[in-house]
């Protein structure tokens, strides 16, 4: 994938699964002037094994260290949406908080977690937050009809062009964008989530990251890469 979009929607299950997932490549567009938004569903209070940690205290902290991450990479705009760790469901609310910030922000492409893996369990935020999103972006945010409470806020129905789909199987990846000039980036950027690799050290907490980008790239001869599943739609 070479075309670079005006502008682009990260929905992220929990804070840190961005910069994992697509953190090169949402480097890449953001220096070369593609304005970016995350939507974070998530407040990852559950994600800790500290026992003096309150739920709370935790959202706090990955609210604070996902904003400082984005601002690594160039992204702005972090939608939060608030969600219980662990407590996402394809509901309306959700599809309508999904639809709203695709009409608001108008991006031309939307990156959403792959939520029809078969050989690796992907957490359960993480298949309905891309079944959600699916959903949201077509037919739910083109059709004025739907949500169209919206339309009396100013909203307006909009088209998205591409849906990229990360963490899809290798079988399945048909799209692969060469990371290799922002791959220390996306470490630096998974590193602000300090809270999630407390007690390692940066290499060990990082070092599976480049291998993995590193095995990508292999595959489309690039030095580093990462891979999705393209679904385009008519515009």
């Amino acid at each position: 994938m070479q075309e670079i979009p005006n502008k682009a929607l990260v929905v992220i299950p929990h804070p840190d699964d961005g910069e994992i997932a697509c953190g090169g490549t949402v480097a890449i567009w953001a220096k070369n002037g593609t304005e970016i938004a995350y939507v974070l569903c998530t407040n990852g209070n559950k994600g800790t094994d500290d026992i003096s940690m309150k739920p709370d205290d935790l959202a706090n902290i990955r609210s604070k260290e996902q904003i400082s991450a984005a601002n690594t990479l160039g992204v702005e705009t972090v939608f939060q949406l608030d969600h219980p760790d662990g407590e996402l469901e394809d509901s309306r609310e959700f599809r309508g908080q999904l639809v709203r910030a695709i009409r608001s922000f108008k991006p031309e492409v939307v990156f959403a977690p792959e939520p029809y893996r078969r050989t690796f369990y992907f957490h359960r935020d993480h298949r309905i937050a891309g079944i959600v999103a699916q959903d949201a972006v077509f037919p739910y945010a083109r059709d004025r009809l739907h949500f169209a409470e919206h339309e009396k806020e100013g909203l307006e129905p909009h088209k998205v062009k591409t849906l990229l789909f990360w963490g899809t199987e290798e079988v399945d990846a048909d799209t692969y964008i060469d990371i290799t000039e922002s791959i220390d980036l996306k470490i630096q950027a998974l590193i602000c989530h300090r809270s999630q690799i407390s007690g390692l050290s940066e290499s060990d907490s990082t070092d599976w990251l480049r291998r993995w980008n590193r095995e990508i790239g292999l595959k489309c001869g690039f030095e580093y890469a990462e891979a999705f599943r393209k679904v385009t739609f008519p515009v």
